[in-house]
């Protein structure tokens, strides 16, 4: 229980800062909205993302793999839309925003999953 409160806080604080860079990003409301978008942002990952990765699999392997930065820019613009039909005040304007906040989300969430790690053990 407390490995997935720590990895909704470490994906709250991956999305709060792909919103600060300034690249497409936007969100306005409270802390806890936005720890909702980073519950979303983690059930579309464990739901979703498997099943697209799997379909596009002959994609992932012609491109050694960075195909999956794509489906990473998709997981965010899905989480995006989910976010502004619950009025969570969290958007993605467009793909490029979605990828770049993607790279970014996976950047921080590996630094801080590195902390994480080291703290639990």
């Amino acid at each position: 229980m407390i490995q997935l409160i720590l990895r909704l806080v470490v994906n709250a604080i991956a999305l709060f800062v792909s919103t600060q860079i300034g690249i497409g990003i936007t969100f306005n409301g409270q802390w806890w909205e936005m720890a909702v978008v980073a519950f979303i942002f983690g059930l579309v990952n464990a739901v979703i993302r498997p099943i697209l990765s799997f379909l596009t699999c002959p994609l992932i392997l012609l491109t050694l793999g960075l195909f999956t930065l794509v489906i990473n820019a998709a997981m965010l613009l899905l989480t995006s839309g989910i976010a502004d039909y619950f009025k969570l005040g969290f958007h993605v304007n467009d793909f490029w925003a979605a990828f770049i906040g993607a790279l970014v989300v996976s950047i921080v969430s590996f630094a801080l999953n590195l902390f994480v790690r080291e703290a639990g053990e």
